[in-house]
C-alpha cells in the first residue's frame, strides 16, 4: 500500500488514468469487430462505412499511445483488406 501522500495520489490517478483507457480500448475493439461483422454478413456498403469510422478510431487510439501504433497499422491494414476482398 501507498505509504506517502505522493504515492497516495499517484495510485488515485492510475485507477483513474486505468479506467480511461479501456473504455478507449473498449472503443478500439469494438468498431474493429463492426467492421468484421459488416464483412462476414457481406455487405460491401455497410463495411466500407464501418472501416471510415473505424480508421479515426484507430488513429486516435494509436496517437493516445493506448496501443502500438504498429499494432494500429496492422489492424487498419488487415481490415482494409478485407473489405478490398469483398465481391461487390
Amino acid at each position: 500500500m501507498a505509504n506517502s501522500a505522493q504515492a497516495r495520489k499517484r495510485a488515485r490517478q492510475a485507477v483513474k488514468q486505468n479506467a480511461h483507457n479501456s473504455s478507449l480500448r473498449s472503443e478500439y475493439r469494438t468498431a474493429v469487430k463492426n467492421v468484421r461483422k459488416a464483412v462476414d454478413a457481406g455487405d460491401k456498403a455497410a463495411a466500407q462505412a464501418a472501416f471510415a469510422k473505424a480508421q479515426s478510431v484507430i488513429d486516435s487510439i494509436a496517437d493516445k499511445k493506448i496501443v502500438h501504433k504498429n499494432k494500429a497499422a496492422r489492424h487498419k491494414s488487415r481490415l482494409s483488406a478485407s473489405v478490398k476482398a469483398m465481391v461487390a
